[in-house]
């Protein structure tokens, strides 16, 4: 194996860890998951705080989620397709919320070091994939649509963030895209 898939592979097993423990996760924690002897896991990190720093960065990737979305398929109907990125788009959320808020909560307060902090335009190149991901799924229903796909992708990742303050008024995705598409009236075109 080789030391990044061995990388990979420990980040893989520490991840949950580090998601339930934050920073107090141990390398002998990490290890037994990971099916690993302790030493293992030094070979490829320098210390445990490279090792929360690679944790950091898988769950901030954006590369699952770009695969989950390519998976979905274009002959489902646009709501069920909509509805699947939109479950992916907030497990990822929620991935990564749960990942930084548990090391946050933990006291993990180290300034990243440049292999955790984010690629200058890395951010920007995640949004620009992630948006021509959901322009894809709407691009098959074009010639029904009022608005440009394009359009509609950016209404859509719009209103999944930022998210409401009240987990409770939070719509389900299919009610998000029940909105999207069919608007919030009960009938359309009637008001009260």
């Amino acid at each position: 194996m080789s030391t990044d898939q061995r990388r990979a592979m420990i980040v893989a097993a520490a991840l949950p860890l580090v998601a339930e423990h934050g920073a107090a996760v141990t390398t002998s924690q990490v290890a037994r998951a990971a099916g690993i002897g302790e030493g293992t896991i030094f070979r490829v990190f320098t210390d445990k705080e490279e090792l929360l720093d690679a944790c950091t960065a898988e769950a901030m990737n954006p590369d699952h989620v770009l695969r989950e979305l390519a998976a979905i398929s274009l002959d489902e109907p646009l709501d069920d397709r909509l509805t699947q990125a939109a479950e992916a788009l907030r497990a990822h959320l929620d991935r990564m919320g749960t990942v930084i808020g548990a090391l946050h909560a933990s006291g993990h307060r180290r300034e990243r070091t440049s292999a955790a902090r984010p690629q200058p335009g890395a951010r920007e190149a995640s949004m620009k994939a992630t948006h021509e991901a959901v322009t894809e799924l709407v691009e098959p229903d074009r010639a029904a649509l009022r608005m440009e796909p394009e359009k509609i992708a950016s209404v859509f990742l719009g209103m999944l963030f930022p998210r409401p303050a009240s987990p409770d008024a939070q719509p389900s995705a299919e009610e998000l895209v029940g909105i999207l598409l069919h608007g919030t009236l009960a009938t359309p075109g009637r008001t009260a």
